[in-house]
């Protein structure tokens, strides 16, 4: 189930009041280890909470600030949360996602963040290039960029190895273990580009439509087209023009599904699937994933290429 967003003005305000006086009631003190003498470490959202419990392992305790199953841009943190990220011996996350992590961040005296998109800035990507509301900018995600860098294989072990180095200078104890940690998690991501460079490099399309435009990092990458019903944002409303730029594009780069995602409803998808008689099918973004699926990054990754490859016809 989705959480609704508060107006932004008053979250902010709320979360700015709250964190201050759990701040001044802390006293601005630090308690970057744990009692059992494991480094503290604050993720903003899964893809984060992912790397710093890959490369940290044993030696780290991960706090993820999104609860699995809750689409992360809705995020409002609490203030035992905000409280945690000032204590954390290491805070990962992704600068311009989350205002109020960004704004928790900013009012934290960590010595050890790591921004993800220092590693991998981000760039714009429009909804759809060509359209009339790619033309006009509708959809884009504004001068913060695309937030979705981790669906890129290559970016997220550039992301990976910034946590590494991060983890080494906040617990240098332990040091040759996260760079051991770090190389093999930078290892199994450049086997999965490889996977992702053969299963899609000989398919009858190179278009494909999804509900939410979060796929254009990864669509650069292997040479895809995403055509997006939504842009950044999952939970916008496409107006009735861009349906029917959606309905054409579809017919005419011979498009055969139309994928939605795992936290957001399906209707819409549904719905367009229906008027032009096409099956649907999961592209997962990665955004939270249920402690009990049994799923990690891998697995869903690996998911997401084998349901690409049925949807643009591959042929080997």
């Amino acid at each position: 189930m989705m959480l609704r967003r508060l107006p932004t003005s008053i979250a902010l305000t709320a979360t700015a009041v709250v964190g201050a006086l759990v701040l001044s009631a802390c006293g601005g003190t630090s308690s970057a280890k744990t009692s059992d003498g494991k480094l503290s470490v604050v993720a903003s959202f899964y893809p984060m909470e992912f790397l710093a419990s890959q490369i940290g392992g044993d030696h780290v305790k991960v706090t993820d600030l999104t609860a699995a199953g809750v689409e992360p841009h809705d995020l409002e943190l609490t203030a035992k949360q905000v409280a945690s990220v000032q204590q954390a011996g290491l805070v990962v996350y992704l600068k311009g996602l989350q205002p109020t992590v960004d704004q928790a961040v900013g009012q934290s005296d960590s010595k050890h963040v790591v921004d993800a998109t220092a590693a991998s800035p981000l760039v714009d990507h429009h909804i759809d290039e060509g359209t009339e509301a790619a033309k006009s900018g509708e959809g884009a995600k504004g001068p913060a960029g695309d937030p979705h860098i981790w669906l890129d294989p290559t970016r997220y072990a550039a992301v990976a190895k910034s946590v590494g180095a991060e983890l080494a200078k906040a617990d240098p104890d332990h040091a040759a273990d996260y760079q051991k940690n770090t190389d093999e998690l930078v290892t199994k991501l450049t086997a999965l580009d490889t996977d992702f460079q053969a299963g899609v490099k000989t398919t009858k399309s190179k278009t494909f439509v999804t509900s939410h435009a979060a796929f254009g990092y990864l669509a650069d990458h292997y040479g895809l087209n995403q055509i997006a019903i939504n842009g950044v944002d999952p939970e916008a409303e496409p107006t009735p023009a861009r349906l029917a730029e959606i309905q054409k594009a579809a017919k005419d780069n011979g498009v055969t599904t139309i994928f939605f995602e795992t936290l957001v409803s399906p209707k819409l998808a549904d719905t367009v699937a229906k008027d032009l008689g096409l099956k649907t099918a999961v592209l997962d973004p990665i955004e939270g994933v249920q402690a009990s699926s049994h799923d990690d990054y891998f697995s869903i990754m690996k998911r997401n290429l084998t349901n690409l490859q049925a949807a643009l016809g591959a042929t080997s």
